[in-house]
C-alpha cells in the first residue's frame, strides 16, 4: 500500500525538522497574501474615520506634516490606533495559538487560562482601590496581575508527573471565575469611579496614546521569541507526551517558556486594549484550517491574520453607527461568534 501526499504532508508536518514541499511553497504563498492584506487595511485604518482622507493626505501628514486639522487628527490619533491595534491584534492572534497548541484543545484562548480575568481584577483594584484612572498607571496592574494568575495557575495545575494541560485548563477556569466575581463586586462598590473605564472594559483601541505602547513592546518581543522557540517542540507534543520525550523534548521547560510567552502577550494586550474576545481563540483556529497542525506555520498565519482581524472590526465599528463608534471588543464578538461556529462544524478545523 503506498502512501498518498496528504499522508506524507501531515507526517513532514509534525516533525521538528521542516522539509520543503509543495504544501510549503503554498503555505509561502498564502502568508505572503495574509502580509498585503495587513498592509491594506493599515493603509484603510487611517482613510477611514469620521472624515475620509484621501491618501495623498496620509502621505503629506506622514512625511510631510504641516499646521494642519487633518494632519494632526491622522498623526495624533489615527496612526496611534492603528499601531496599538497591530500590535495588540499580533499578541492576542499568537497567545491564542500558544494556549491552544499547549493545551492541545482547538477551542482554548488566554481567558481559560485567566489570564485575561487576573489584568481585569489588578485594574479594577488600581482603580478602586488606589484611584489610579489613567491608562498609563493601571498598565503595570494589569501586566502584573496577568503574571500572578499564571503563576498561580501553574502551581494549581502541578501534580506529582508534572503539570498537566488539563489540570492547568481546571485551575485557569475556577481562578478566572472567583477573580471575575471579586472583579464584580469591587465595581458595584464604586460605580462613579468605574465608568471612566467603560471603553476599557468593553475592549477598544481608541484613545489609546503611543506612550502606552512603547513600554511593553520589549515584553512582546521577547514573548514572540519564546513563542517560535517552541513551535517545533509543540509539534512533537502533539504527538503524545512520551513520543516527545523519547525525541528529546524537554517537556517541563517547554510548557514553561510557552506559559511565559502566552502571559505576556495576553496580558499585555488586555492591559492595553482591555479584554477582546474571540480574536484569540478563533484567529489560530482558522490558520490550522488553511495550513494544517504545523504550529510554526499556525503562529506565522496567526501573527498576521488577528492584527488584520482587529483592524478589520475596528473599521467596520467606525462605520456602522457613523458619526458614532462601536468599540472593536463588540465587533469581534458580533463577527467572530457565527464564523466560529461556522468553522468548528468543519472536521480539519476541529482538531489539533
Amino acid at each position: 500500500m503506498t502512501a498518498s501526499v496528504e499522508d506524507v504532508e501531515d507526517v513532514e508536518d509534525k516533525v521538528l525538522v521542516p522539509v520543503r514541499t509543495p504544501g510549503s511553497r503554498r503555505r509561502s504563498i498564502g502568508l505572503v497574501a495574509a502580509l498585503v492584506l495587513l498592509t491594506a487595511l493599515l493603509v484603510l485604518s487611517l482613510v477611514v474615520g469620521s472624515k475620509a482622507m484621501a491618501p495623498t493626505v496620509i502621505w503629506d501628514a506622514l512625511f510631510d506634516p504641516a499646521a494642519d486639522s487633518d494632519h494632526f487628527a491622522i498623526r495624533d490619533f489615527r496612526l496611534p490606533r492603528t499601531i496599538v491595534g497591530l500590535v495588540v491584534g499580533v499578541a492576542l492572534g499568537v497567545s491564542g495559538a500558544l494556549v491552544q497548541a499547549l493545551t492541545r484543545n482547538p477551542l482554548a484562548d488566554p481567558g481559560i487560562l485567566g489570564v485575561n480575568a487576573g489584568a481585569s481584577f489588578a485594574v479594577t483594584v488600581a482603580v478602586g482601590v488606589f484611584g489610579i484612572d489613567d491608562i498609563r498607571g493601571y498598565l503595570w496592574f494589569a501586566l502584573a496581575g496577568a503574571l500572578i494568575v499564571t503563576a498561580m495557575v501553574l502551581l494549581l495545575g502541578s501534580t506529582r508527573r508534572g503539570r498537566s494541560p488539563v489540570m492547568m485548563v481546571l485551575a485557569g477556569v475556577c481562578v478566572g471565575a472567583v477573580l471575575g466575581g471579586a472583579t464584580s463586586a469591587l465595581t458595584l462598590t464604586d460605580p462613579d469611579a468605574f465608568d471612566r473605564m467603560r471603553s476599557w472594559e468593553a475592549g477598544s483601541i481608541l484613545g489609546r496614546p503611543l506612550d502606552v505602547v512603547w513600554p511593553i513592546l520589549p515584553f512582546f518581543a521577547v514573548a514572540l521569541v519564546l513563542a517560535f522557540v517552541v513551535s517545533g517542540p509543540l509539534n512533537a507534543m502533539a504527538l503524545g507526551d512520551e513520543l516527545a520525550a523519547a525525541q528529546g523534548v524537554r517537556l517541563g521547560r517547554t510548557r514553561v517558556l510557552a506559559i511565559a510567552a502566552l502571559t505576556l502577550l495576553a496580558g499585555g494586550a488586555t492591559a492595553v486594549a482591555g479584554p477582546i474576545g474571540f480574536v484569540g481563540l478563533m484567529v489560530p483556529h482558522v490558520s490550522r484550517w488553511i495550513v494544517g497542525p504545523d504550529q510554526r506555520w499556525i503562529f506565522a498565519y496567526s501573527a498576521l491574520l488577528a492584527p488584520s482581524l482587529l483592524l478589520a472590526s475596528d473599521i467596520l465599528g467606525r462605520v456602522v453607527m457613523h458619526p458614532g463608534e462601536i468599540p472593536v471588543g463588540i465587533v469581534t464578538a458580533f463577527v467572530g461568534a457565527p464564523v466560529l461556529i461556522v468553522l468548528v462544524r468543519r472536521r480539519k478545523a476541529s482538531g489539533l
